[in-house]
């Protein structure tokens, strides 16, 4: 083992997706080699490796147009966890943000929260992870339809709103992975997407201009995955439709912001988001 004084965090490369991933499935993370290959194509994927060169810890920094930067992908492996590397990785994603002049914003668990608050990141809103099943499709209600590849630039904008940052990178790469669980209103103003897990589909982001109409598109998105799903939705959303299909809570998240307690965007037309590593 290197010595801790020598763990210093570094960008990745490409050629260390397979030792990221198994940092994340040792985790019972949910990533794909894809979702992988959007942090080091879009953002810095910095880690920590071992003699061999593969990561035992990581932590992604994901600039967004918005005045912001997204903070995700923290791990360490179980062996390593009591050398502070989380911290170092943190703050090697940390400062790479503040480089740009962007504000950090993350979404953390319950023990993440008592890390983040001492470094001076403050609450924004409260979201859960909910967990169960896909299936029992039924046909779509006047004003809902398939998103077509042709509706992805009103897409973008959309969630640029609700979001604060136009990241369409992103929401091009789900709707290329999953096009059969994306859905949007006929006037572009609500939308839902997913995409592919390795454990279950994680369903959003959701964006709708009221919550009849995200309860629409999150009907008409858990209609169309036939097997396990995640979902992480806004507190301020009752989830009685989930509750009804049995789904059950898996965690609790956080969305924080670095000297700010603010939201970017409009968050009353968010409903669900893309994912903790995301936003």
């Amino acid at each position: 083992m290197a010595p801790i004084e020598a763990a210093r965090p570094a960008p990745l490369t490409a050629d260390r997706i397979a030792g990221c991933m198994a940092l994340s499935s040792e985790a019972g993370w949910n990533q794909l080699a894809e979702d992988w290959s959007l942090f080091l194509n879009h953002g810095t994927v910095f880690g920590v490796v071992d003699a061999d060169r593969e990561p035992v810890a990581t932590g992604a920094a994901l600039p967004y147009s918005g005045g912001f930067g997204w903070i995700g992908m923290v791990l360490v492996t179980q062996s390593r966890r009591r050398e502070r590397l989380g911290t170092r990785i943190l703050e090697a994603c940390r400062d790479d943000l503040a480089g740009r002049g962007l504000v950090q914003v993350l979404d953390a668990t319950p023990a993440g929260e008592k890390v983040y608050r001492p470094l001076g990141f403050h609450p924004i809103f409260s979201l859960t992870r909910w967990q169960g099943q896909g299936g029992a499709s039924h046909p779509l209600p006047d004003g809902l339809r398939a998103m077509s590849a042709e509706d992805l630039p009103g897409v973008v904008a959309t969630d640029a709103e609700a979001f604060g940052a136009e990241r369409s990178f992103l929401l091009n790469s789900h709707f290329a992975r999953a096009p059969q669980h994306a859905f949007v209103t006929s006037d572009l103003k609500g939308f839902a997407l997913a995409r592919p897990g390795r454990l279950a589909t994680q369903i959003g982001p959701i964006v709708a201009p009221d919550e009849q109409t995200a309860g629409a598109l999150l009907e008409a998105a858990l209609g169309s995955v036939p097997g396990p799903v995640f979902l992480d939705l806004l507190d301020s959303w009752p989830a009685r439709a989930l509750e009804q299909r049995g789904f059950t809570v898996q965690r609790p998240f956080l969305r924080m912001a670095r000297g700010r307690s603010d939201a970017f965007g409009n968050p009353r037309h968010l409903f669900a988001v893309a994912g903790p590593e995301f936003g």
